[in-house]
C-alpha cells in the first residue's frame, strides 16, 4: 500500500534506532564505529585472501555500497569485484538492507524478491534495523557464527556499528554516489565521518578480529580491468 512505501522512505531517512545507538557509541564505546578496513570501494578488497583466512560469508549493505541509492542495479564498475567475491565465497553472499528484507517495510518479502532477481544476491529477511538487533538471522542464513562473516557498508554508525557489535569483520567503503541521496542523510553521513576521523586522529583502534589480526593484507589496488 502507498503508506507503507511512504513509511519506508521516511524510515530510510530517519533511523531512530541508529540515533539512539549513535548516542551510546559517541559517549560510551566509540570503538564500535571504527572499521577494521576502510577502502574507497569493494574493488580494493582481495576476496580470495579473506576466504583463505577462514571467513565463510560476506554481507553487503545495499544503497551506496553495491548500488546507487534506491537502484536495483549493481554499480557497473563493481561488477568484476562482485564476480571475484562470488568466485571466492560461492553462494555465501547476501544483502542486509534497512529497506528490502526488513519486516517493518517489506512484510511480504516482495521488495527482497525483486532485489534478488535484479542483482542475483540473496537478501536476508530480518526484523530490526541496523545497527540494532543481533546477528541471529544472519548466522542462521549462513550457518556459522558471526565472527566468520564480513560486513561491508558505507555508514559507520549503522553498518559498521552493527557489524562490530556482533563480531563481524567490518569494511567501510566510501559512498558510490551522493547525487540521489536525501539531504538529511548527507548531513548525518558528514557527522558520522567527522567523528570517525576525530577518533582515528586520537589513536583509537578498531576492535580486534581473531581471523584477521592484520587487515591490510586483504587490501590491494584494483586491477586495471576493475577501474
Amino acid at each position: 500500500m502507498w503508506w507503507v512505501d511512504v513509511k519506508a522512505a521516511l524510515g530510510q531517512r530517519i533511523n531512530l534506532e541508529a540515533i539512539l545507538c549513535s548516542t551510546m557509541v559517541m559517549f560510551k564505546d566509540p570503538k564500535l564505529a571504527m572499521p577494521h578496513i576502510f577502502v574507497p570501494d569493494i574493488r580494493y578488497i582481495d576476496w580470495a585472501v579473506l576466504r583463505r583466512k577462514g571467513f565463510k560469508g560476506v554481507v553487503f549493505d545495499k544503497d551506496n555500497t553495491i548500488t546507487a541509492p534506491y537502484s536495483l542495479k549493481p554499480w557497473p564498475p563493481l561488477a568484476s569485484s562482485l564476480e571475484c567475491c562470488k568466485l571466492a565465497f560461492g553462494h555465501d553472499i547476501a544483502v542486509f538492507s534497512n529497506s528490502a528484507g526488513l519486516h517493518e517495510y517489506d512484510h511480504d518479502g516482495s521488495k527482497a524478491r525483486m532485489l534478488e532477481g535484479a542483482i542475483g544476491i540473496k537478501v536476508i529477511r530480518h526484523r530490526v534495523k541496523k545497527p540494532g538487533g543481533t546477528a541471529e538471522e544472519t548466522e542462521k542464513h549462513f550457518g556459522c557464527e558471526a565472527s566468520r562473516l564480513i560486513m561491508v557498508g558505507d555508514r559507520p554508525f549503522t553498518d559498521i556499528v552493527y557489524g562490530n557489535r556482533n563480531g563481524f569483520l567490518t569494511i567501510l567503503t566510501e559512498p558510490l554516489s551522493l547525487a540521489e541521496e536525501p539531504f538529511i542523510v548527507k548531513q548525518v553521513r558528514k557527522l558520522e565521518n567527522s567523528f570517525v576521523r576525530y577518533w582515528s586522529r586520537r589513536g583509537l583502534k578498531p576492535l580486534g578480529q581473531r581471523l584477521l589480526p592484520d587487515p591490510n593484507i586483504c587490501v590491494r589496488e584494483p586491477h586495471p580491468s576493475q577501474d
